[in-house]
């Protein structure tokens, strides 16, 4: 299965919403309405992130489902490299190795640990985001709904209200100022706010 059609988006035409859905599927809706010529905006949404994604609409509709499949550039894919054949000793967990400060007293008592720095390291940081995952669920969805609200509401009536109250989990007073929003804008923040609600 290819990631365009893993990865979920929206797309709008102005304040209407074109589609969603995976995202070949949303970048074919989203050429029609290019082709078409109106005037308003056709923008991409990436409903995870709400980070705009970037599409070369230039050509027939192969041709920009053809370019989606292509590092940015329009680059062929680099070639894979075989690497040496490894030998005895731990296998790669792909860990990556960088620079750590602390203070002396805590690298005494992370050498102290059984296993060492890397391993207690290692338990430390899963612990801690196995205790904040709900913390980080609602964080991430807060700044991918103000991301999209920026982009999308920035000027309407009540945005500045209705940001305040996405990040004081507020729902009333948020659905109070999203009110005189466009509807499909509204569904939108809906649907991409729901973690930070529940």
């Amino acid at each position: 299965m290819h990631d365009d059609d893993i990865r979920q988006c929206t797309a709008f035409e102005g304040a209407r919403r074109l589609a969603s859905g995976a995202l070949r599927d949303v970048v074919k809706a989203a050429k029609q309405a290019v082709d078409r010529g109106g005037e308003e905006p056709v923008l991409i949404f990436d409903d995870l992130t709400s980070e705009p994604v970037e599409v070369d609409f230039r050509g027939s509709i192969e041709d920009v489902l053809a370019k989606l499949e292509r590092p940015a550039g329009g680059a062929a894919p680099a070639e894979r490299v075989e690497s040496a054949p490894r030998g005895p000793g731990r296998p790669r967990l792909g860990v990556v190795a960088r620079e750590v400060t602390l203070l002396p007293r805590h690298w005494e008592w992370l050498n102290s640990q059984p296993g060492g720095a890397s391993v207690t390291l290692r338990k430390l940081v899963e612990d801690a985001r196995r205790v904040s995952r709900g913390k980080d669920a609602v964080r991430h969805a807060q700044d991918a709904t103000f991301r999209f609200m920026s982009a999308m509401a920035g000027n309407l009536p009540g945005f500045e209200e209705a940001a305040r109250a996405l990040y004081a989990r507020d729902p009333e007073r948020f659905e109070r100022h999203m009110d005189p929003w466009p509807r499909d804008i509204r569904d939108h923040v809906r649907k991409i706010s729901g973690a930070v609600w529940g």
